[in-house]
């Protein structure tokens, strides 16, 4: 007899012996492979679906509800009126919206007001593309006062509509959801702290009467908190989306008084990189704290005519309301002395409610996963499923499917785009369940095709540990970089390191390695899937390739599930082994195959019709001065309608600056007999080489915004007033170097204050006013059933312009 085999010294790494089944180096061995695995699968299954079951909307409840709780039925019938057809700020339309919301309020018994003011765009005066922004804005406000106040509380909502179409999401869905929180409250024993109905006007054109409110009214002077409501979109769960900085203790009031808390960190932290705005912003910059919050999915109908009452999900609405009221009265009875803290928190929805931490806590959990990753590959290697070297080829490579799929989906989207052009238009398509599907299958296979590939040359415990590690390594630079969103691979990585540990120091032939590690991947399956879903309406398909990064992600944290899709990783050889490698294969050959139904399906399923038209751009733009006219298109690829209008390209900047910079699509059209607006000098003095020009732009028609710029060639701008209100002289580039926009132009006219220093002998000023409607003009040919209008804020304008020397 042989000797005995000599023992490991303590310490020393065991590595996988030649004539070892390779399965050893697996984080798990189940002697029953199919029953764990299909186990595993059920298991993630359920808590997948109850994340997501979890994001579905309220049922809607009916007009009888008692009148102390939120009712979406009686909410809709505000809906219907306040978007009966569009109506923009300025508009007659408007005024009827008005005179509706004020006697609504007033009828509550409500203290309310018209806040009518000349206000500048918010944020900033002079962001918009032609100038200076301001408008006219007539803003409803009305209070409920508090038994004893500690504060104020603001619900607010706009009240106004794109030009383009009857705002029956956006923002009759706001104004309702406050119309019914103020019935519901009124109805009940009076809050302690004051609240605030704000329905502001104009958002739609520069977030003026936000402005307006937060800049001047007595009601704002000394803050509050704010509760805006909004819709980008017709449908899909409330999202608390924004909140003002160190926002730890009014996301705990969220979480425990909104009955539907639906927020990330994650979704803050984006919104706030990102340049759009909402009335919210106006607040931000004030003595103001507060929420953001809205539906976003079914964005295809964002600003277009198709966004109707009828196109509302009722149950969107509930959610809306429920919070709302929720929020509403559990501020209403809170200290609202302090509600900043040191910090923001970072927080995400969960089956049932709504996980929140302070964000002090994230670089340290950041970490700590690192920490219990480097644990697990060290574990792994002295146990002997992985060398060093396959460790750190494991950690290479993962990177392959983080790449590979966002790139993969970019592509696909491109292909799709091509076929069917249009979608470059929208947000998203109108039926985009399909694609989305498409781009979640097409991630999967690219994970499943990288792990059949890679698994039996490096082993599984060693492509496991890689993932986690790229985990635990974004979860540090988002920690650095975007503290919010760093639980995403925070908690995924920090879960499978944990669940990988607990395999390897448990019976392997056991069931303990598998529910082990199951555990962990309902973590990730927990946080990542939701994301995923949100992310798509957030994003659109043109950023499809996001939610496929995400996928990624939830596929390495779930990678020794993944693993048990497969045979057993080694000990076969000849056919045995062949056949093993094929039915590896299949996951990845199904999902692959899934991507391309999918995306054929929504291809076949989401096309042009009467009922989803496809999106197109045009306006008119006229000069009296020359008696030239033109049409203008945005679209980069014209649709074949467009193309009857448009040819080349064009730059208009020089002859219509009040449409902004930039080349247009551009084809002639006929003149028609529109007049432009007229520009009557009242005042006109010289001292001291500068000259005073006080003047009054009056559109002769009825015009939703009118524009006057001065060409910086014959004098340059000194100072500016518009109303009476002072407004910031800043050049731009070109020949019209200063310029004004006004939305809502009074019938009566704007008075303009300019003093200059003149260059040539007279000054020249370019004035021009913009309407809606191209049905009446000479040439134009009514869109066919299946065409559409873009939701744009220049879709179907008439823009008529003159140059007036002075």
């Amino acid at each position: 007899m042989g000797a005995p085999p000599t023992p490991a010294r303590t310490g020393t790494p065991a590595r996988p012996t030649p004539g070892v089944p390779q399965a050893d180096r697996a984080l798990t061995r189940p002697h029953r492979r199919l029953v764990a695995a299909a186990a595993a699968l059920v298991a993630l299954a359920a808590v997948g679906a109850g994340s997501l079951l979890d994001l579905r909307t309220p049922t809607p409840k009916p007009a009888g509800a008692p009148v102390g709780e939120f009712s979406a039925g009686r909410a809709y019938e505000d809906v219907q009126v306040i978007a009966a057809r569009s109506h923009v700020a300025g508009s007659a339309a408007n005024d009827q919206v008005r005179a509706h919301l004020e006697q609504q309020l007033r009828g509550l018994g409500l203290e309310t007001e018209v806040q009518d003011t000349v206000a500048p765009e918010a944020g900033q005066l002079s962001g918009a593309a032609g100038g200076t922004t301001l408008a006219r804005v007539r803003n409803v406000v009305a209070r409920l006062p508090g038994t004893d106040s500690t504060g104020r509380v603001f619900l607010v909502s706009h009240y106004d509509s794109v030009q383009t179409g009857p705002g029956g999401n956006d923002d009759a869905a706001g104004t309702s959801t406050i119309l019914e929180v103020a019935r519901a409250l009124t109805a009940g024993p009076r809050p302690r702290n004051d609240i605030v109905f704000v329905l502001t006007d104009a958002e739609e054109a520069c977030l003026c009467g936000a402005s307006a409110f937060a800049a001047s009214h007595p009601l704002a002077a000394d803050g509050g908190v704010v509760l805006n409501l909004e819709a980008r979109g017709s449908t899909g769960p409330v999202i608390m989306f924004e909140t003002s900085r160190n926002n730890a203790k009014l996301v705990d009031v969220f979480g425990r008084a909104a009955p539907h808390p639906v927020g990330t960190s994650f979704a803050v932290e984006i919104y706030r990189a990102l340049p759009n705005d909402t009335d919210f912003t106006a607040f931000l910059d004030r003595k103001f704290v507060g929420l953001n919050s809205a539906y976003i999915d079914g964005g295809a109908i964002y600003h277009t005519p198709l966004d109707t009452p009828s196109a509302m999900d009722r149950g969107s609405l509930q959610q809306h309301g429920d919070n709302a009221l929720g929020l509403a009265r559990e501020f209403g009875r809170t200290d609202l002395t302090d509600l900043r803290s040191g910090h923001d928190a970072t927080y995400f929805p969960v089956p049932g409610g709504l996980v929140r931490y302070p964000g002090t806590l994230t670089l340290p959990l950041a970490l700590l996963a690192v920490a219990a990753v480097v644990a697990l590959g060290w574990l792994v290697r002295r146990r002997g499923r992985a060398s060093t070297g396959r460790l750190a080829a494991g950690f290479g490579l993962a990177l392959v499917p983080i790449v590979v799929a966002p790139v993969a989906a970019q592509l696909l989207w491109l292909a799709i785009t091509t076929i069917r052009p249009g979608y470059a238009e929208l947000l998203d398509p109108y039926r985009p369940v399909w694609y989305r599907l498409a781009v979640v299958a097409l991630a999967a296979a690219v994970v499943f095709t990288w792990y059949a590939l890679l698994r039996r040359r490096f082993g599984p415990a060693a492509l496991a540990v890689g993932g986690l590690a790229w985990l635990a390594l974004f979860g540090v630079l988002l920690a650095v970089a975007v503290p919010g969103g760093a639980y995403l691979t925070t908690v995924p990585a920090l879960a499978g390191a944990l669940g990988g540990l607990v395999a390897l120091r448990t019976r392997q032939t056991g069931p303990w390695p598998v529910v082990a590690v199951t555990a962990a991947a309902a973590v990730g399956v927990v946080i990542l899937l939701p994301t995923v879903v949100l992310l798509f309406p957030a994003l659109g398909m043109g950023m499809g390739g996001v939610a496929a990064l995400v996928m990624v992600l939830l596929g390495l944290a779930a990678l020794p599930v993944v693993d048990l899709l497969h045979p057993q990783a080694g000990g076969q050889r000849g056919m045995r082994a062949l056949r093993a490698r094929r039915l590896g294969v299949l996951p990845a050959a199904a999902a692959a195959v899934a991507a391309v139904v999918f995306a054929g399906v929504g291809l076949g399923v989401d096309r042009f019709d009467a009922a989803h038209p496809a999106p197109t751009h045009l306006m008119y733009a006229l000069d009296t001065g020359t008696g030239q006219a033109r049409w203008l298109s945005h679209e980069s690829d014209p649709q074949s309608w467009t193309d009857g209008y448009v040819d080349g390209m064009a730059d208009v900047g020089d002859d219509f600056p009040g449409l902004g910079d930039g080349e247009l699509r551009a084809g002639p059209a006929q003149p028609a007999n529109l007049p432009a607006p007229k520009l009557d000098v009242l005042g006109d003095t010289t001292a001291g080489g500068e000259r005073t020009l006080r003047l009054r732009l009056t559109p002769q028609r009825a015009a939703r915004l009118a524009t006057l710029h001065v060409d910086t060639s014959t004098a340059t701008v000194l100072r500016a007033e518009v109303a009476g209100r002072s407004v910031p002289v800043e050049p731009r580039d070109g020949r019209w170097g200063f310029g004004l926009v006004f939305h809502a132009p009074p019938t009566e006219g704007i008075e303009v204050t300019l003093t200059v220093r003149p260059i040539a002998g007279q000054v020249s000023l370019r004035a021009m006013d913009a309407s809606d409607g191209l049905d009446a003009l000479p040439g134009f040919r009514p869109r066919p059933p299946a065409v559409g209008v873009v939701g744009s804020h220049s879709s179907e304008m008439l823009a008529v312009a003159r140059t007036y020397p002075f």
